[in-house]
């Protein structure tokens, strides 16, 4: 009995699964990607979402989308899928920090998908910085957070 009511309890919180004392739940979203390892894709804490660093992971082979634009493109789609679970649409980010390895050449593309996904500004305050190397020798990952007031 204790087993289903837990079922129940988990079921109810959509894409949470976990919740610390004070009401951080983590987040792992149907057609998310998956996290592997001592991270989570996102949290909610209190009106906030925050999501993990994204790639340009394809969640259906979880693998690396080969071409550049098309995995900045599928960053930001993994960021907006995870947001979404929580009621944030892209509008709703407050900030982004976005790691690239070759600013001159990648920059661009972040600002076209960025563009191409918000529609029009506002767009979010954003941070971008060449890093000497990401995970998996990526050519970009970006971290967000996004403001969802919890519906009372």
């Amino acid at each position: 009995m204790r087993g289903l009511a837990l079922l129940c309890v988990l079921l109810a919180a959509g894409s949470a699964v976990a919740q610390s004392p004070n009401g951080v739940r983590t987040l792992d979203p149907p057609g998310a990607v998956k996290a592997e390892g001592t991270w989570s894709l996102g949290v909610r804490a209190g009106d906030f979402v925050f999501v993990a660093g994204m790639q340009g992971v394809d969640p259906a082979t979880n693998k690396l989308v080969p071409d550049a634009e098309g995995r900045i493109r599928q960053a930001f789609l993994n960021i907006k899928l995870i947001a979404q679970s929580e009621g944030a649409s892209l509008q709703d980010c407050v900030r982004l920090t976005i790691y690239v390895s070759d600013l001159s050449k990648v920059a661009p593309l972040v600002d076209k998908m960025q563009a191409e996904l918000w529609g029009k500004p506002p767009y979010p305050p954003r941070t971008m910085f060449e890093a000497r190397r990401l995970f998996d020798d990526d050519i970009v990952e970006i971290d967000s957070v996004f403001y969802a007031p919890l519906k009372k």
